[in-house]
């Protein structure tokens, strides 16, 4: 039997909310009957086995895909998105697991990549204010990095992560939708990733996290949503369940 009951937690107000989403490709039923809600300040992991329908739903929250039928609110207000773009300018921003880097750009200029600066009267690129925006942020999550002029493809792992993650804090108004943020890293690499994550909350972003470790999901998260085979099988207070319980919900074996 489904369970959808949500407790409302000690959050801001709600942010994302996703009522009966369903999306179908022809004949084939991707998403079925979805309602979730993020609120600012809270950080919601969403779980299940590959091909439950997370990537599916990211996308539709992201607005590459159009949901069949359902309706999506942000902020409070009703929202329909025709593409990506258009998402981004409503104040979402994705990290994909490639990171969408420019390798052979510093820094900076991947922080403002398609949002450059410039001065005026000539339009030049106004590089020191880009460097000096970068580095008042990635200090401000911790994302230890040489300079704002290092080059992307001289960093480590867990450092281009943390500056997709900064890139998508710095632009997001309302939702950061993050999709395996640390499934190529070791493990120090990994913890400074969640440190990052774990400052988001201060930002009073709403969260919504895609994880395949479920020691992560209950390090980070405040809630977790579990998606088997395209439905909504749950959602459970991270405090008060137990990684048994969501692995039983992800395969239906009790």
């Amino acid at each position: 039997m489904t369970d959808k009951t949500e407790t409302a937690l000690t959050h801001g107000r709600p942010m994302l909310e996703l009522t009966n989403i369903h999306k179908a490709f022809g004949g084939v039923v991707a998403i079925e009957d979805f309602s979730l809600t993020v609120r600012a300040g809270e950080i919601v992991a969403l779980v299940g086995d590959n091909g439950a329908g997370k990537s599916t739903l990211i996308k539709i929250i992201s607005g590459v895909y159009t949901p069949t039928s359902g309706s999506i609110a942000l902020d409070g207000a009703p929202v329909q998105f025709s593409d990506a773009s258009s998402a981004r300018a409503s104040g979402i921003e994705v990290v994909y697991q490639d990171l969408a880097l420019a390798d052979h750009q510093p820094v900076y200029m991947n922080l403002f990549l398609g949002r450059e600066k410039t001065k005026p009267p000539f339009g030049l690129l106004d590089r020191k204010a880009m460097m000096q925006e970068t580095q008042a942020l990635v200090d401000e999550l911790d994302v230890r990095i040489p300079s704002a002029r290092a080059t992307i493809k001289d960093l480590s792992g867990g450092q281009r992560q943390g500056i997709a993650i900064a890139r998508a804090t710095h632009w997001a108004k309302k939702l950061v939708l993050l999709d395996e943020p640390t499934a190529a890293l070791g493990v120090a690499e990994t913890a400074k990733v969640e440190k990052i994550v774990e400052a988001l909350r201060a930002r009073d972003l709403a969260i919504l996290i895609i994880s395949h470790s479920l020691d992560q999901v209950f390090r980070l998260s405040d809630r977790i949503c579990v998606l088997r085979r395209g439905k909504q099988i749950g959602i459970r207070e991270t405090a008060k369940t137990d990684k048994n319980e969501i692995v039983s919900m992800i395969t239906g074996v009790h």
